[in-house]
């Protein structure tokens, strides 16, 4: 460990309180009392006690620190300025359209793993962290630092459960319990035993220490690994420490101070300031690690034309298949494995895979941890239950992180479960995710195929997988390019293009079938991959067909499938027509369903006749 002075570290500390004022200041905006209340922790952590390779923030064995409540951003801006990563004059560059010091961090710095700032997830990506240190055989921590109304937040108390349950004494949780929130006090202000109980319940060790105590923090921080249980430092706080004017008064978070006010506050704290720079930092441990590089290519999958396979069956095959030449996968599950059949790869890589029982939101979150450090997870459950983690996958995008997400049990052809399991909103979801990839195989080729993209591909991505076994339609030589489609059906004279994906593109084909019989022939197109779409190919077959489109998805109207080809050839005079599930559908047989909701291949036909 360093072995500068409590004193140095109390000096460096207020040297960070100044440092975040000056920054807050230029900006006239932002969180300086926020920053004030962690300073004395940070100092701590990164002045005395964390091993890491100041110049090279990537190395696979550093210490990792996760600032879960983003709003302090300034404050570990201000800690890089110390270490000479950035200068002094840059921090007045806060919240500039032109800095990369923005209001709450993001991974545009390279010291930042995550975008933080919407509160309660850094706790989760702070598991998957320590997770894979393990995997790894790795012995650097992971150093998550929340602040007392952010865990508040049920997708904390998920963290702290999974965290507890596997034993994971690499990871350590600092609660800022400084008592004031935004608009008022926090539930329990400064009884810290609510906290202490409440992580004891999820079997981690609990220390309560003053937050601005160095002798404290050093003598806690020194514990930190002992044992078998993850530790939570709950640091009782003030706001504004340091500054008599602002200290533990209401009314000051986010908000900056004048230049008077400012002045004022840095006289009171520069007598006791000391600099940082140039102190020496511990180096991490020199322990091999995985060098996470991708294989040249993968096995190619093994199904003969004419095979009946659902694609959630086909992501479980690929999954194993994959991940046996490709040791950078891991598997989260939200305990519907035996659903998704992620369990395959369980029974073959249980040391791999990670069971996050009935949380999606903190699996998300761990999953975001894993691709922080060269790992490619694959997270996996109903498509629907990822609906309650959507900001969890919002901030991964935010994040470029490198997460897979695949979703089964999607729509009305689920049947008899019933609405609440019908994924029917996910396509918009995962759209609207900033550089996300959106994916929806019809047949067990096609899925196997574009996991193995998936995988090759860094960021998020997104599987959309069925319920019901469809027929194999592609030989395993096929490929299938993110940002294709396949011309199923095509011959001249067609009247009208039909765009499906998943089961519908099956339904197309019947109707193409039925409809010949009649004499009308049209273009049959699979859409599998829904962002970004094949928009050239779904255009030249429509340029063909009189410029007549008709989408076909087991899913809502608003931001699904035909949203996506509406935006992208409507500048092109085409006109798009719109079949999708347009009430709220109920319990039945998935073919009921799919006829009752006018997506089978009786209203794709009828609608066809309607044009033409």
């Amino acid at each position: 460990m360093n072995t500068l002075t409590e004193e140095n570290l109390s000096g460096i500390a207020n040297q960070l309180r100044i440092d975040s004022i000056v920054a807050t200041t230029a900006a006239g905006s932002g969180h300086p009392s926020s920053c004030m209340s962690a300073a004395d922790i940070v100092a701590a952590l990164f002045f005395g006690h964390m091993r890491y390779d100041v110049k090279n923030p990537h190395h696979p064995n550093n210490d990792r620190f996760i600032l879960s409540k983003g709003h302090a951003a300034p404050l570990l801006y201000s800690v890089w300025a110390e270490l000479g990563i950035i200068t002094r004059e840059h921090l007045k560059t806060l919240r500039e359209l032109s800095s990369d010091l923005e209001g709450h961090p993001t991974p545009r710095l390279p010291w930042v793993d995550v975008a933080t700032g919407s509160l309660g997830q850094g706790l989760s990506v702070g598991v998957g962290m320590a997770l894979s240190a393990r995997l790894d055989k790795l012995d650097f921590r992971t150093y998550v630092l929340m602040g007392d109304g952010e865990i508040a937040e049920g997708s904390v108390w998920e963290a702290a459960s999974l965290a507890g349950i596997n034993q994971l004494n690499n990871l350590v949780a600092i609660v800022d319990c400084n008592r004031l929130g935004q608009s008022q006090a926090t539930a329990f202000g400064y009884d810290t035993d609510v906290y202490r109980r409440r992580f004891e319940a999820f079997n981690w060790r609990v220390e309560v220490i003053n937050g601005h105590d160095m002798e404290e923090i050093l003598e806690v921080l020194a514990a930190a690994g002992l044992g078998k249980q993850p530790l939570a430092i709950i640091a009782k706080t003030e706001k504004g420490h340091g500054v008599s004017f602002i200290a533990d008064k209401d009314g000051w978070h986010g908000k900056a101070l004048s230049k008077d006010e400012a002045a004022k506050a840095i006289a009171e704290l520069q007598p006791k300031a000391k600099t940082g720079v140039a102190e020496p930092i511990p180096a991490p441990s020199d322990l091999p690690w995985p060098k996470n590089e991708a294989p040249a290519s993968y096995p190619a999958p093994t199904y003969k034309l004419g095979d009946v396979v659902a694609t959630r069956e086909a992501f479980g095959n690929a999954l194993l298949r994959i991940g046996s030449v490709d040791e950078r996968v891991v598997a989260l599950d939200g305990d519907t494995k035996n659903s998704t059949f992620s369990d395959k790869f369980y029974k073959k890589f249980p040391e791999r895979f990670t069971e996050c029982y009935i949380a999606e939101q903190n699996m998300v979150g761990v999953a975001t941890g894993f691709g922080t450090r060269g790992k490619v997870p694959f997270a996996s459950t109903f498509a629907c239950f990822f609906t309650r983690a959507f900001d969890q996958i919002r901030l991964a995008g935010i994040s470029g992180a490198n997460v897979k997400l695949v979703g089964s049990h999607v729509g009305v052809s689920i049947g008899e479960d019933g609405t609440s399991q019908m994924a029917l909103e996910d396509l918009a979801m995962m759209r609207a995710v900033e550089g996300s990839v959106v994916l929806y195989p019809s047949d067990a080729v096609c899925a196997e195929k574009l996991m193995d993209q998936m995988a090759q591909q860094k960021g998020v991505a997104f599987l959309r997988t069925s319920r019901p076994k469809t027929p194999v339609i592609y030989k395993n030589e096929e490929e299938f390019p993110i940002g294709g489609a396949k011309v199923q059906r095509q011959a001249a004279g067609d009247k009208v293009t039909v765009v499906g994906a998943g089961v519908t593109l099956f339904e197309a084909i019947k109707a193409a079938d039925a409809l010949a019989k009649d004499g009308i022939g049209i273009t049959v197109i699979d859409a599998y991959s829904i962002k970004p779409l094949g928009k050239d190919v779904i255009k030249a077959a429509a340029q063909k067909t009189n410029n007549l489109v008709i989408t076909v998805e087991d899913h809502y109207p608003e931001g699904g499938l035909g949203d996506a080809v509406a935006g992208e050839l409507s500048v092109d005079g085409i006109r798009v027509h719109k079949l999708a599930i347009r009430e709220l559908p109920h319990s039945g047989k998935p073919e009921e369903l799919m006829a009752k909701y006018g997506i089978d291949a009786a209203a794709i036909a009828q609608k066809v006749k309607s044009l033409v």
